[in-house]
């Protein structure tokens, strides 16, 4: 029996008969012909040496800046598009091989440093030791038993709050970023957030080099401390985070101090305060024998000083005394007891009586004389 279909019939029946048969598939090969249109789409196909598939997807499932020749793993939906053809809709990329993960690193980390995301100047210092912890990693995780177990050797009394992700593979860079917004959207936020994940691969490691982690890393309200791998591992998520740590031991190593050492030094303050007591009487002591022996200087030198200003006082009083005023050939004049200082008060015929600087006398006015101008 001859099924006879319109195209766009046959184009649904197709997909639907590809979307019943195949769940997301994976398939890896060779990129080639990556092109970007309108900043919104990618279109590129991945090749081996007998075949070429097309994919399609959104800019926002670009691990970071791709190149043609890259080795990659994509997971996606074959589908048949009635105008375009076939192509896989993309819902991840990820580099494989070493080559590939690193000039997708090199490419990435190109990008954010010119864009200022690893500057020194936006590090923000983290809390120590810190209160209330964020963690992000996997539970099943030796990176999560270590952190923990240094962490309560060291210190005590902590809040440590962990979301659990896949530290690896597709869905790993997804749930990191959840469990990043998680904490940043919370009304009362840790005081610091750790990311953290032990040694692997590159492809193992590969989630925490991603455009979308590292961004979400760089953008966290709360400050960050990353850790993914070994020491001579450096994924660019570290590079964004406020604080790296070389390994996920270390990264407890530097959250909190050691109470064994703390312990220790308290120990030693009674001793260092009643040291530190001891050479704060001697040197006062010293002081105050020092201050004896100038006493007698001091205070002569303030004697002299008071002598001085109370000649001082003494030669401005007699510089304005009357008495030294009359010796200049000055004379008071006086009218029953009353200083006479203007003309009007005298009149002809009346008596007064003079005070000269060693003689007084009385004089009758017989004339008074106006003064000149």
């Amino acid at each position: 029996m001859n099924i006879e279909l319109s195209v766009s019939e046959f184009v649904e029946l197709l997909n639907q008969t590809l979307e019943y048969a195949y769940n997301p598939l994976i398939i890896y090969g060779e990129l080639a012909n990556f092109r970007v249109t309108k900043n919104r789409w990618v279109y590129f196909d991945l090749k081996d040496d007998q075949a070429k598939v097309s994919f399609f997807g959104s800019i926002y499932v670009l691990p970071g800046p791709l190149e043609n020749g890259m080795m990659l793993k994509v997971r996606g939906l074959p589908r048949y598009h009635p105008i375009y053809g076939f192509s896989v809709v993309v819902n991840n990329i990820s580099p494989i091989g070493r080559g590939s993960i690193k000039r997708l690193n090199e490419l990435l980390a190109a990008k954010l440093e010119k864009e200022g995301l690893f500057r020194i100047e936006r590090k923000r210092s983290v809390p120590y030791p810190p209160s209330r912890i964020g963690l992000i990693t996997s539970i099943e995780s030796a990176a999560y038993a270590d952190f923990n177990k240094i962490i309560n050797q060291r210190w005590s009394g902590l809040t440590i709050d962990c979301y659990d992700v896949n530290v690896q593979g597709d869905q790993s860079p997804t749930q990191v970023i959840q469990a990043i917004e998680y904490f940043n959207a919370l009304a009362n936020p840790p005081d610091v957030l750790v990311i953290i994940r032990g040694g692997g691969s590159p492809e193992d490691l590969a989630a925490f080099s991603t455009e979308q982690v590292t961004r979400a890393v760089a953008a966290s309200r709360i400050p960050t401390l990353v850790a993914i791998g070994h020491e001579n591992n450096l994924s660019l998520a570290e590079l964004a985070a406020d604080v790296r740590a070389s390994t996920p031991s270390n990264a407890a190593e530097l959250l909190v101090p050691d109470k064994r050492a703390v312990i220790a030094l308290l120990d030693q303050i009674p001793s260092q305060l009643k040291t530190l007591v001891i050479n704060k009487i001697k040197t006062s002591k010293r002081d105050l024998q020092e201050l004896t022996t100038r006493i007698p200087d001091i205070l002569e030198k303030k004697i002299l000083n008071e002598k001085q200003q109370i000649a001082n006082y003494v030669d401005l009083l007699e510089a304005l005394s009357p008495q030294d005023i009359l010796r200049r050939g000055y004379a008071i004049i006086r009218q029953n007891g009353i200083v006479i200082n203007h003309q009007q008060s005298l009149k002809i015929g009346s008596s007064v009586d003079a005070q000269l600087a060693k003689i007084s006398f009385k004089a009758n006015i017989i004339k008074i004389l106006k003064e000149s101008r």
